[in-house]
């Protein structure tokens, strides 16, 4: 069985075309309100949806969110009695501008979807014009704007209150006491109360600062910024002050990020803010930009350790320690260096050099070690000299004279040679002579000495080579008392007035001897016989003594040194 087509859809079996199509209208009803003043009724809007493949409807209103009224599916899908009859509802029924009633509530249907205006006038059903869907009043009355009411001219503390309750503007300070005895810099957080124009004072504590945790500075209240002339020796500190003694009170444009704010005496300044704050100041005062400052303590550079200057007692070394450590240790040694150089000591002869007479014939050895590169002094003891000898100064290091005491330089090895000057402590030594492990050391570590050191090593050298002056051919041929000369020193030598150290008398006059003239002054010469224990008060020595004189202050020391070997 065929159906018949609906003008402006395409041909389709009855069954088909019945299957799943759906008519819309759109209706509303009215539901009274007995228990409110602001509303007696209520228009609650639905969708009326009829099936056509079973001929059943169903009864959907929107959902509204918030509405407080259970909404959604009002009549779920059933076929619905028309009358007491047992007639149900057809679409044929359905039109616009009627009412129908469903389970004791009056629906009225105003419109219908596009679909539902062309199937109906296909089936030869005159529709009613649509209506206007009916608004809800009291919908309709909360869309409309609130009432604003006029506030007086003077100023409103309850409106002032509603408007900025739980509002506060909350500020980062510090308070910087540095410059008193025992000031520190402490934060702080000031809270502005908009709703009342008080101020509150907290402090910011930190763990383990050592302090009482007392939450309040200043507890929340008014602050004065002007007082009245008569005003400023009020005893505020036992009574409230009131309008009657401030001309002015501090109020919200009185904080301003970066810039020092007084509150009961104490300067605070302002660094920072929450965004609250910044929002507020931007709305009200038109400052959008309030930066934050930097107010965080920077580290102190790292202070230099100077060591203290020093005192003179010991080595620089050693005295540095106890800048060190609280318990000071021994500086580092080159312990390769020691062992390498284990008992190996130089010895240099050296002479004062003084402008005090006394100090010219004094003689002095210097050890200089190796191992440890320190340097100790002795001078021999030399009889009715009236100079005690001995230790002139122990193992020490000598610092160079021009030398820092933070980067001090000590003598070595390559500093000593012949006519070199030591300056030890303020004292001027020239050396004179060397020994012979001197003369191997050079030898073989040539090249930490300069050219002026090996040069006068080999100076040296070639002078004690030279043959001593032949002083005995030309005292024959120009002394006439040659003979008498010869007999007395052979008289000395068979009288056993000899002495065993002859090697070493002679090269003591050596030194002496710079020139090698073979003459040395009398001072120098009686000073050599007190040394080695001379018996220069025996007459027939007194007599050599004489016949060995050349003027009124030159001893021939070569026939003298004759007289006392075998």
């Amino acid at each position: 069985m065929m159906s018949n087509p609906v003008h402006g859809l395409p041909f389709l079996p009855g069954t088909s075309f019945k299957d799943s199509t759906v008519l819309k209208f759109d209706a509303y009803f009215q539901e009274d309100v007995p228990l409110s003043t602001e509303e007696h009724y209520r228009i609650r809007q639905v969708n009326i949806y009829y099936y056509l493949e079973d001929d059943s409807m169903s009864v959907i209103e929107p959902v509204v969110e918030n509405s407080g009224i259970p909404q959604g599916k009002l009549i779920k899908r059933q076929r619905l009695a028309k009358n007491d009859q047992g007639d149900h509802y057809h679409w044929k029924d359905l039109n616009r501008g009627i009412n129908i009633t469903i389970y004791g509530r009056t629906f009225r249907i105003v419109d219908c979807d596009k679909f539902t205006q062309v199937f109906l006038e296909s089936q030869g059903i005159e529709l009613n014009p649509p209506e206007k869907m009916a608004l809800d009043p009291y919908t309709e009355l909360r869309k409309q704007p609130l009432r604003k009411y006029v506030t007086p001219t003077d100023f409103d503390q309850l409106k002032q209150f509603l408007t900025f309750d739980k509002q506060v503007l909350r500020f980062y300070a510090i308070w910087d006491d540095t410059d008193s005895m025992f000031g520190e810099c402490r934060t702080y957080i000031i809270h502005y109360y908009l709703m009342d124009d008080t101020v509150e004072i907290r402090e910011v504590h930190e763990r383990n600062d050592g302090r009482d945790p007392f939450p309040l500075l200043m507890s929340r209240q008014r602050v004065p910024k002007v007082l009245v002339e008569n005003a400023k020796n009020f005893p505020r500190c036992v009574l409230e002050i009131s309008d009657k003694e401030v001309l002015e009170w501090y109020t919200a444009k009185d904080f301003i990020v970066g810039k020092p704010l007084t509150l009961l005496g104490r300067t605070f300044f302002i660094y920072d803010c929450d965004p609250f704050t910044r929002q507020y100041y931007k709305e009200k005062f038109g400052l959008s930009d309030l930066p934050r400052i930097d107010v965080s303590k920077k580290e102190p550079p790292p202070v230099k350790q100077e060591l203290p200057p020093y005192n003179g007692y010991g080595l620089v070394e050693d005295s540095a320690q106890n800048c060190f450590a609280l318990i000071p240790k021994a500086p580092k040694k080159d312990v390769i260096k020691m062992l390498m150089n284990e008992n190996k000591v130089l010895r240099y002869l050296a002479a004062l050099e003084s402008p005090i007479p006394e100090d010219k014939d004094r003689r002095f050895v210097f050890s200089y070690f190796l191992a440890t590169d320190m340097i100790s002094i002795f001078e021999p003891p030399v009889r009715n000299s009236g100079i005690i000898g001995g230790k002139y100064l122990g193992r020490t290091k000598v610092v160079k004279p021009g030398s820092s005491v933070e980067n001090p330089i000590y003598y070595g090895p390559s500093d000593f040679f012949i006519g070199a000057v030591i300056e030890v402590f303020g004292h001027r030594f020239v050396i004179l002579d060397t020994d012979d492990c001197v003369l191997k050391y050079m030898e073989s570590n040539a090249a930490q000495y300069s050219p002026e050191a090996l040069l006068s090593i080999q100076n040296h050298v070639r002078k004690q080579e030279a043959p001593a002056p032949e002083l005995d051919n030309q005292q024959t041929v120009e002394d006439p008392g040659v003979q008498e000369l010869e007999a007395l020193i052979d008289t000395i030598q068979r009288q056993g007035k000899d002495h065993p150290c002859k090697d070493n008398i002679h090269k003591m006059f050596q030194i002496y001897d710079k020139e090698a003239s073979g003459h040395v002054d009398r001072e120098t010469f009686f000073k050599i016989c007190d040394s080695f224990h001379l018996p220069v008060d025996d007459s027939l020595v007194k007599e050599l003594i004489r016949m060995c004189s050349h003027g009124e202050d030159k001893i021939d020391y070569y026939n003298f040194v004759r007289a006392f070997s075998n």
